[in-house]
């Protein structure tokens, strides 16, 4: 048999006879830009596996990409390679899923109290940190985000596949980008306008009321989309009850333990956070709360990136220099507040929370994970992404783990768990190449060579060259 070789940091795009691959949408000359391999049939070979399910990696394994499908994983022994077919030897290197990731963004906070759209630079950082499926954790600019997913799906612009959330369901608040929801019946009309509009998920928020929270999760179900919270007039179990689907920010947002606690009203995030900071993870009510969560498949969502940035002692994340240079500097400036800080919640209220969600886990809860770029800045997309995984072992897990927490979990809160989060025959082929091996050591999560999604291998130094020092502009 005859093969071409190619090594995965060969910048190159290749190609060989056959059909343009099955269901993938044509890509524009816009979103080529970033490809480095676009082949209908593709033998990664000599890698180590790590297939997100959980399992141990495995070694010198094979694995045929055709058609932006997987066509086979197996042993390099005893696995064919197709004749024709592009083959990249990654002796060394790890093959895993693409980042499946519950709580991203396509704003950034560019102001007080405003968050700009970064639509088109946020997409190209997602995929190139990996990310392949993502679904976005609320919608400050309406139809934007609905669009970018569009493009994408077109093959108009390189991206992740986008589950993208509608504008925020709240109650009477002080943020100028939301709209007040003050009765079910405006609940309903609201749900059912974005979902018309494309919108394909849905986000409830702070101050939103038990009867108008209710009305939002049965009109979003009665559309067969989900519905997620970042509560504090509602209460987990409460909102559990109702039922919603997915809680944010793991149990750092929960207001269920606040002593004086008013039916629909926000303590005040302190309140909550003090009350959680106090939680023991062997109390009885803790367990009887994960208990419900657990018992009503209540997923919930770990955003340990964005709370570290509020932590004194933390390193400076990564990824900031792709900002412009006043987002730059003000994040710096930030992070050297934070610093100096001699007392903060954060010191302790950070490992507690990593505690409550190992717990929840443990517990057999649906845990997933996503950034939250937020906050005062300094989560960027696919850097940060990364960094959630580092967090999550940081926080007790097993890096195995952790990285089924951020693909296989993910993928199964999605519905998508048929097509992507693993890898296995006759899923799509949306695949990392990692220079070294995360399972033994996660900060290899960073060195990301190589990324497919539907099969196209895009290259993350190319998708962050295009935005980097531009990064809130657009």
């Amino acid at each position: 048999m005859m093969h071409r070789s190619v090594v995965a940091a060969a910048a190159c795009v290749y190609l060989i006879a056959g059909p343009a691959g099955a269901q993938r949408p044509p890509l524009s000359a816009q979103a080529r830009v970033y490809v480095r391999v676009d082949t209908n049939v593709v033998a990664l070979v000599n890698a180590r596996v790590l297939d997100g399910t959980g399992a141990p990696a495995r070694e010198n394994q094979t694995v045929i990409i055709r058609d932006g499908n997987i066509a086979a994983v197996g042993p390099t022994a005893s696995t064919t390679v197709p004749d024709g077919a592009l083959r990249m030897d990654l002796a060394g290197k790890t093959v895993m899923p693409g980042l499946v990731m519950v709580h991203e963004h396509l704003y950034y906070p560019s102001g007080q109290g405003i968050y700009g759209n970064y639509t088109e630079s946020f997409s190209r950082l997602y995929l190139a940190g990996g990310v392949t499926s993502m679904r976005t954790g609320g919608n400050m600019n309406g139809y934007s985000e609905l669009n970018i997913k569009k493009a994408i799906d077109r093959g108009d612009k390189a991206g992740p596949w986008i589950d993208a959330t509608a504008p925020y369901l709240n109650g009477p608040n002080n943020f100028s980008q939301m709209q007040v929801l003050r009765t079910p019946a405006e609940a309903k009309t609201f749900v059912n306008f974005w979902a018309d509009q494309g919108a394909t998920s849905f986000k409830a928020y702070m101050q939103i009321s038990r009867e108008v929270l209710k009305a939002g999760i049965d009109a979003a179900h009665a559309r067969g989309l989900k519905i997620t919270g970042h509560l504090c007039s509602v209460t987990y179990k409460e909102a559990a009850g109702l039922g919603i689907d997915n809680l944010e920010h793991g149990f750092m947002a929960s207001t269920d333990f606040v002593a004086d606690k008013k039916p629909d009203e926000c303590p005040g995030q302190g309140k909550g956070q003090q009350s959680v900071n106090a939680l023991d993870p062997a109390s009885a009510a803790f367990k009887a709360l994960v208990a419900d969560l657990v018992q009503k498949k209540v997923a919930l969502t770990s955003t340990m990136t964005v709370f570290e940035t509020f932590t004194p002692g933390r390193p400076m994340p990564p990824g900031i220099d792709v900002l412009v240079p006043m987002l730059k500097e003000d994040y710096e400036r930030r992070h050297a507040q934070v610093a100096k800080a001699t007392q903060s919640l954060y010191t302790t209220m950070l490992p507690k929370g990593m505690a409550l969600e190992l717990a929840f886990a443990k517990a057999g809860g649906l845990l997933v994970a996503g950034t939250d770029p937020t906050g005062g800045g300094g989560v960027i997309p696919g850097y940060s992404n990364q960094r959630a995984v580092e967090l999550l072992v940081e926080g007790g897990f097993t890096p195995v783990e952790a990285i089924k927490v951020v693909t296989m979990n993910g993928a199964t809160y999605l519905g998508r768990a048929d097509r992507v989060g693993s890898i296995a025959a006759g899923k799509q082929a949306d695949l990392l190449v990692i220079n070294g091996d995360p399972s033994a050591r996660i900060a290899d999560i960073r060195n990301v060579e190589l990324v497919f999604r539907q099969g196209i291998g895009y290259d993350p130094a190319k998708l962050i060259g295009s935005v980097r020092g531009f990064v809130g502009l657009w």
